[in-house]
């Protein structure tokens, strides 16, 4: 995470903790879209729909070059994914798995 000039790592945590506590709020998918479009410039919103549609193309075991090809999505980026998908905080996971069980 980036830091600011003139922001405590304290106000930092505040201000990310309220973002969270934000997307908590939001019932339905509509309303997701609109709050992620709001926040996020397309770039940004694309890149985390890659980085997602990424971690169901790695749970199916599909290579990385064939993930590449599929997707459009960098072979770096993919790396990264995997990495935080094996080792990371465990959200992929939890996501993933949340989402199977309906």
């Amino acid at each position: 995470m980036k830091t600011h000039r003139g922001i405590s790592q304290r106000q930092e945590a505040a201000a990310e903790r309220s973002l969270y506590q934000a997307v908590l709020t939001l019932r339905t998918i509509e309303e997701c879209r609109d709050f992620f479009r709001d926040l996020c410039t397309p770039a940004e919103l694309q890149a985390l729909t890659d980085r997602w549609n990424v971690v169901g193309l790695l749970q199916q075991g599909i290579p990385y070059r064939e993930i590449h090809r599929v997707s459009g999505v960098s072979v770096t980026t993919i790396g990264r994914v995997a990495r935080y998908l094996g080792g990371g905080n465990g959200g992929y996971s939890l996501a993933a798995r949340r989402l199977s069980e309906r």
